[in-house]
């Protein structure tokens, strides 16, 4: 005798898995974008270390850092980069000393570039003697949680 028992899916297992999908969906997601702005902060970082390398170029050569205004004019006049990071998340804004022997870097997320939403870690700085901090977006310290 053969069975009368069709295969498939019940509305109830349909209804589960759509159930467990959703639940992983609701931890992914949050955890995705958190890490998502974790990884978008090496832009910044990475864009403060170069300008901080063409900033001893330029003082190697004429004793002195460079001033904001020489930030985008060519070498050897200047130092030849962008005032945005490599993948747009940051601007960088250069300010130096009056006697021209001191600098502090400055790089914030970029107004919609999605990195703005990174309230942890809103502001790298950078200066000569190598001293990093970063502020979340209320002005606070994060400089060891977010140097890293």
């Amino acid at each position: 005798m053969r069975s009368s028992r069709t295969r498939g899916v019940t509305l109830a297992e349909l209804l589960t898995a759509l159930v467990v999908i959703a639940v992983l969906a609701a931890v992914a997601v949050p955890l995705w974008r958190v890490h998502l702005l974790r990884v978008r902060r090496e832009d910044g970082m990475a864009t403060l270390i170069a300008l901080q390398a063409a900033q001893d170029r330029y003082f190697g050569k004429f004793a002195r850092y460079a001033t904001a205004d020489q930030l985008t004019k060519p070498a050897p006049d200047g130092l030849g980069l962008q005032a945005r990071s490599e993948h747009g998340y940051y601007e960088l804004e250069l300010r130096s000393s009056e006697d021209g022997l001191g600098y502090t870097a400055r790089a914030r997320a970029t107004h919609g570039s999605g990195q703005a939403d990174d309230t942890r870690c809103a502001e790298f700085t950078l200066d000569q003697n190598n001293r990093r901090r970063a502020e979340d977006s209320e002005g606070k310290d994060r400089s060891a949680d977010c140097w890293r």
